[in-house]
């Protein structure tokens, strides 16, 4: 009965170390997927696609949605399994891969490393990405200026400038 009782408890700790990996693996790919959703913002930011963007940010939102659901799935098997582990509630992966018997704190490790490394690529290629936008959005706060302001500076056909001639709002629309 007592040894039943340990074999229980053993496979409940063996199955939740197990669902918890198989978690920190969905959230990598949710992480790399978001990493490359980010680039392709990067590239349509750069290169002025800005007619993408929307669909873009749209990409981006879902897969952090998603990310949401498996954090919030991984943070109640953690609990199960810290529980197993004589932990208190909430134990960051460090504490957890500590506590784990072979090879689970190795690989707890492994996934702690690349969630580290991920989320580190990620934030920089956030801050890439809004640094884009604020320039971008100042080059059309500009464009637009200029537009409204007859008495600015334009380039005629030959490449002279002038100051005199008003912008014919219809040529941006036809140029673009």
């Amino acid at each position: 009965m007592v040894l039943n009782r340990v074999a229980r408890r053993t496979i409940t700790l063996l199955v939740g170390l197990a669902e918890v990996s198989t978690i920190l693996w969905q959230e990598r790919h949710l992480l790399e997927l978001l990493q490359f959703k980010l680039e392709v913002q990067q590239l349509l930011l750069a290169n002025g696609r800005g007619r993408w963007l929307n669909l873009a940010g749209d990409e981006v939102e879902r897969v952090l949605d998603e990310l949401r659901h498996v954090e919030l799935a991984r943070a109640v098997e953690v609990d199960g399994v810290a529980r197993e582990l004589g932990l208190s509630p909430n134990p960051s992966l460090a504490e957890l891969a500590l506590s784990a018997a072979d090879p689970w704190g190795g690989i707890f490790d492994q996934h702690r490393a690349a969630l580290l490394g991920l989320s580190e690529e990620i934030r920089a290629l956030s801050s890439v990405n809004r640094d884009l936008l604020v320039r971008g959005e100042e080059a059309i706060r500009l464009m637009a200026g200029s537009l409204d302001d007859p008495a600015s500076e334009h380039y005629l056909a030959d490449g002279t400038k002038t100051s005199s001639r008003p912008v014919n709002p219809f040529l941006v629309d036809q140029v673009l």
